[in-house]
């Protein structure tokens, strides 16, 4: 669909020949010659952007671009002028205006700026879409905070919703940053225990001992430093749920004492004698293989069969790639709303290299780089500059600069060397990429004059 602009100046002269100049560019067009006419135009008319003249009767650009400000806040706004009212333009730029422009109007600036006004206008909107849709989604998911859809995390929270009113152990497997603690978090919320203790775990942040003792508890004088009885987390997870985070990492004397608390939902404290019983689902998760582990002798068999009565694997960013917009605009509304800051999206290019990056950290390392980005952010848009250089550089080997100016041969030249580099030398595959034979390719090489060692 053609975007409209409505162009208001008294001067019919003016008013056409930009007209017919915004024509020329694609644009449908509406001009009026007044702020009068003008208003009554938008209102019977959808409008995607307005070129004003300031000094204009019955109604002034200035009174015109007040009613666009509180009726329409984010349509945008260009101010005309002549030379002897240019600081009018600029009051009112500090008053909405995106930008003036003193007449005779340069018309390649200002297809430049309309251009790059209706774009920001096209990604605050799809901001607003994706907002959107992830609060429909939010809506229809009974648990909220796990933002996707995608078919591998739809199926994923369907499942969740059927095991989580059960008994059943789960195992949740899955890289560093996919989310595994939003699927134990989700577990609990959508079971019959949500009203009791959710527990967490982190198991690799304790040496044995202290592990031991913090699932457990351990009773008075039980060892040094124990100067008085303390619960473990296995009774304060009493009637409710139990996450035991990086399941992997415990040790063998620990895993025969958990064995036991799955098996019969009873164990002592560290120096106890008096067996405790507790009503606790288990739930862990390990970004190890734990069948290797078992090969390796350093896990159980019976306890993995016992913790993996129900298995979910969380998929990894790179294979829910669809998630990505949608995961970008929630963290983008939250990073606005924690600094304070109102930017509307991002920018193409931004778009692209957020989209290419492969995620080896996951949903952690996006919501790091969108907070990152948002603070270093200068303008109303995020941009490729404000990413982190990992993920802004991440697919340059497929990408070529070229200098404007330069002759065609010196544009096919820098194409093929580029294309060699891209494919390691392999002329055969740099052929198949360029879409020539390998003859010709040769024939390029010597016209060319390109060293081949």
């Amino acid at each position: 669909m053609k975007r409209s602009i409505l162009i208001v100046d008294d001067e019919k002269n003016i008013r056409n020949g930009l007209a017919m100049a915004m024509e020329l560019e694609g644009y449908e067009t509406l001009t009026a010659e007044d702020g009068a006419e003008a208003w009554s135009l938008m209102g019977k008319k959808d409008v995607d952007l307005v070129i004003t003249d300031l000094r204009m009767p019955n109604l002034s650009g200035e009174q015109l671009l007040q009613k666009i400000n509180s009726a329409y806040p984010r349509l945008p706004v260009i101010i005309l002028t002549g030379h002897g009212t240019i600081e009018t333009a600029v009051d009112a730029m500090r008053k909405g205006a995106i930008d003036f422009f003193t007449k005779p109007v340069e018309l390649d600036r200002l297809s430049l700026v309309v251009k790059k006004a209706l774009s920001t206008t096209d990604l605050y909107a799809e901001h607003e879409r994706l907002k959107a849709e992830v609060a429909t989604l939010k809506a229809r998911n009974r648990y909220d905070r796990i933002v996707g859809k995608s078919q591998k995390m739809v199926s994923l929270m369907e499942t969740v919703a059927q095991v989580a009113p059960t008994r059943a152990s789960v195992l949740i497997t899955g890289e560093s940053g996919v989310g595994k603690e939003l699927v134990a978090d989700a577990i609990h919320e959508l079971s019959n225990r949500s009203k009791g203790p959710f527990i967490k775990v982190h198991c690799a942040a304790l040496s044995a001992s202290l592990l031991e003792s913090e699932l457990f508890g351990h009773e008075k004088g039980s060892f040094t430093g124990a100067v008085s009885q303390k619960k473990g987390r296995f009774e304060l997870a009493d009637g409710g749920t139990i996450f035991l985070d990086e399941i992997g990492e415990i040790d063998a004397a620990t895993q025969v004492k958990l064995l036991r608390v799955l098996q019969e939902k009873e164990f002592e404290r560290v120096g106890g004698e008096k067996s405790i019983t507790v009503d606790v689902r288990v739930v862990c998760a390990t970004n190890r293989d734990l069948l290797k582990e078992i090969e390796k002798g350093n896990f159980r068999e019976d306890l993995y069969y016992r913790l993996n009565v129900v298995h979910f694997d969380v998929p990894p960013l790179r294979e829910r790639k669809d998630d990505i917009p949608l995961l970008m605009t929630t963290f983008l509304t939250q990073f606005n709303q924690e600094n304070d800051k109102k930017i509307e999206g991002f920018s193409n290019g931004a778009k692209k290299a957020l989209l290419s990056y492969e995620w080896p950290g996951n949903i952690r390392e996006l919501r790091n780089s969108i907070e990152s980005a948002v603070v270093l952010s200068r303008s109303s848009v995020i941009e490729a500059d404000d990413l982190p250089p990992a993920i802004r550089l991440a697919d340059n080997s497929a990408q070529l600069s070229l200098d404007v100016g330069i002759t065609l041969a010196e544009a096919e030249k820098q194409l093929i060397m580029s294309t060699l580099v891209m494919s390691g030398g392999n002329k055969t595959k740099a052929a198949e990429i360029l879409g020539i034979g390998r003859k010709t390719l040769h024939r390029k090489l010597q016209e060319y004059q390109i060293d081949q060692e």
